[in-house]
């Protein structure tokens, strides 16, 4: 059974900054692609970050661009989201997802249903 656990989320002023943890158990880690989505009330849930299995590639929403960053752990089973210059627009519920299916040494998934298992989601709340 493979599980993903969020923290990190929580209430920010805009232009703020928080770090998103997601931990991984039941799998091996260090072999699976990880993406990082959001859904905000009365919206789909959309891609915002993903990193390939082997920590080579990540890639970006443009709206993530420049101010967040993904990253892994691979020794901690870990997955981040360091979100710097947070704006009331990011506000959302905030899920991570990993893909147990066979990944391309270098690709990054950005799509939902290039991804196997999610988390429960943290909310990210941004004030003006």
């Amino acid at each position: 059974q493979v599980q993903l656990v969020e923290s990190g989320g929580g209430l920010v002023q805009a232009g703020g900054s928080l770090r998103l943890s997601c931990l991984v158990s039941g799998r091996t880690f260090s072999s699976s692609a990880m993406g990082w989505f959001r859904q905000a009330p009365g919206k789909e849930r959309e891609f915002v970050a993903g990193i390939s299995w082997n920590g080579a590639n990540t890639y970006y929403t443009d709206s993530a661009k420049g101010r967040f960053t993904i990253s892994r752990d691979n020794a901690k089973n870990t997955v981040y989201l360091q979100m710097n210059s947070l704006k009331p627009e990011d506000t959302a519920v905030y899920y991570c997802a990993v893909r147990t299916r066979r990944s391309r040494d270098n690709d990054v998934y950005t799509a939902k249903n290039d991804y196997d298992y999610w988390g429960q989601g943290t909310q990210v709340t941004v004030s003006s």
